[in-house]
């Protein structure tokens, strides 16, 4: 026998699931008025920035988008070149026919302890990486720890955004990752995404891992 309370159960429940389906309802169409706008193609320039992980990480999962989708794409590694690299592995193992892949750091400045070799390392990737972004078949330009580079002046961020808006083709994304990203990098950019660190298992005594880290 079915009591009255589950007769009202069963009213709620079906009451609950219009309400919800009007509700999705509405923000679909509204959704679809707002996509509907959105028709124009361009070629962005992207910063990952921030404290946090996951700047690099994000600049390599698009690049992984833009391989799937067999588009050209290439990257320089301003800081972490001397590092053997998961991503750097796969790309130049798997998919060197769709990506490019130039190491042009020898690492981060504390381990080279020489400015004007920092400066040498620094000015040799921004020369490979205006090659790449002017070539109008490649897709995206990730520069890898570019903002370091910046950070530290060992590139001319006035130089950089003028090449960038002068220079890059139209269709032609390029992602700059690192910490501390310029303020005129980010007032040029058309998205930026902060990395917020909450927490970090090197805090706690933990080295960098492999699948993790690098």
């Amino acid at each position: 026998m079915v009591s009255d309370e589950d007769v009202t159960d069963n009213e709620n429940t079906v009451d609950q699931d219009a309400r919800h389906a009007a509700k999705m309802a509405r923000k679909k169409a509204a959704r679809d008025r707002i996509m509907a706008e959105k028709t124009g193609d361009k070629g962005l320039i992207i910063v990952h920035t921030g404290a946090g992980k996951g700047k690099s990480s994000s600049a390599f999962g698009m690049v992984l988008r833009c391989v799937a989708h067999g588009l050209p794409c290439a990257v320089v590694q301003f800081i972490k070149g001397a590092w053997d690299t998961g991503e750097r592995r796969l790309l130049t193992g798997h998919f060197g026919e769709l990506c490019q892949f130039y190491a042009m750091g020898e690492g981060f400045t504390w381990e080279t302890q020489d400015r004007a070799r920092d400066i040498a390392a620094a000015r040799a990737g921004w020369d490979k990486a205006k090659q790449l972004i002017a070539d109008e078949r490649l897709r995206m330009v990730v520069l890898d720890e570019i903002n370091i580079a910046l950070r530290y002046d060992y590139l001319d961020v006035a130089e950089v955004i003028d090449f960038l808006r002068r220079a890059k083709p139209p269709l032609t994304h390029v992602v700059l990752t690192g910490r501390n990203a310029k303020q005129e990098l980010i007032d040029t950019a058309d998205l930026v995404t902060e990395m917020t660190l909450i927490k970090h298992p090197f805090r706690s005594g933990i080295k960098a891992q492999a699948g993790v880290e690098f």
